[in-house]
């Protein structure tokens, strides 16, 4: 090592690689017109309904993220997959910025299963129009820009 001050992160890009945008990917599971959401526990947003996701690992597809959470989470296996819009939120306090892709499931094998009991208190089927509350921001986000009949034409 010549330098091995060269070699050394410097503190403020360490600070600013923190404060880059994290990508989400939240999957929309249809059945009879309703909507799966969880009840998060043990995270940011706790106590708040969301749908099954997680972040986008280094290398993954967006679907391949969708099929994997849905599955680690829900036990559910997605036969259809469709990309549908994305959103942006600045949650807790300002202190994450999410770039959230939703992936639309309508077709899917099994039912759901508390997987990550630690993560969520359970599974429930809603209707678009009469979600729970509290609700997680960016599905706040996503249900102002759309109504349900898009996101069923988009599944």
């Amino acid at each position: 090592m010549d330098n091995v001050d060269e070699q050394i992160l410097d503190i403020n890009e360490l600070q600013n690689f923190k404060k880059r945008p994290l990508i989400g990917v939240a999957v929309v599971v249809f059945k009879n017109n309703k909507v799966l959401l969880g009840k998060r526990k043990n995270s940011h947003e706790e106590g708040k309904w969301a749908f099954p996701g997680g972040h986008l690992e280094f290398g993954e597809s967006v679907e391949g993220c969708a099929s994997r959470e849905l599955m680690e989470e829900v036990g559910l296996q997605a036969i259809s997959l469709k990309i549908g819009p994305w959103v942006e939120n600045i949650m807790d306090a300002g202190k994450k910025h999410y770039i959230t892709l939703f992936v639309f499931v309508d077709s899917f094998s099994g039912e759901p299963q508390l997987l990550e009991p630690d993560k969520c208190e359970g599974w429930e089927w809603f209707e678009w129009e009469n979600l729970p509350s509290p609700i997680f921001p960016t599905i706040i986000t996503l249900k102002n820009k759309i109504s349900i009949s898009d996101l069923t034409n988009e599944a």
